[in-house]
């Protein structure tokens, strides 16, 4: 069980600095919303192509009376879903990595970032049992 272990550890890892970025381009899409960009610029051209096709599956699931909101709340339920992942699922699954790594030292196989496992900035705190 512990290659389970090791592989749900390394993808929650993996899915956590994915989720970081994706975090911080939907915060930058945000800030460049509140100016007139210029659509030509390459990097408002990045931050749109990273961010709408997943916010325009989500405006399309919205009903009809908060689609032509104000607010753009299809942008709001993607950050959202974002943070709850980061914040939620994401130590889960570190979690039940090191419980499937089995009882024993895990400082050998994991580095000293995952044993603060902050992952993403959480005030978790995970410690070593013996």
């Amino acid at each position: 069980m512990f290659v389970l272990g090791n592989v749900l550890i390394g993808l929650a890892m993996v899915l956590d600095w994915i989720l970081w970025g994706y975090q911080w381009i939907l915060i930058a899409r945000a800030v460049i919303s509140w100016v007139n960009p210029d659509p030509r610029n390459p990097i408002v051209q990045f931050l749109y192509a990273a961010t709408e096709p997943l916010i325009r599956v989500v405006r399309r699931m919205l009903p009809m009376n908060l689609r032509y909101f104000p607010l753009d709340i299809a942008f709001l339920v993607v950050f959202g879903l974002v943070i709850f992942t980061r914040y939620g699922i994401v130590p889960s699954l570190f979690e039940m990595g090191v419980r499937l790594k089995g009882p024993g030292d895990l400082s050998g196989s994991l580095s000293p970032g995952a044993w603060r496992a902050t992952l993403g900035g959480t005030s978790t705190v995970w410690r070593r049992t013996k």
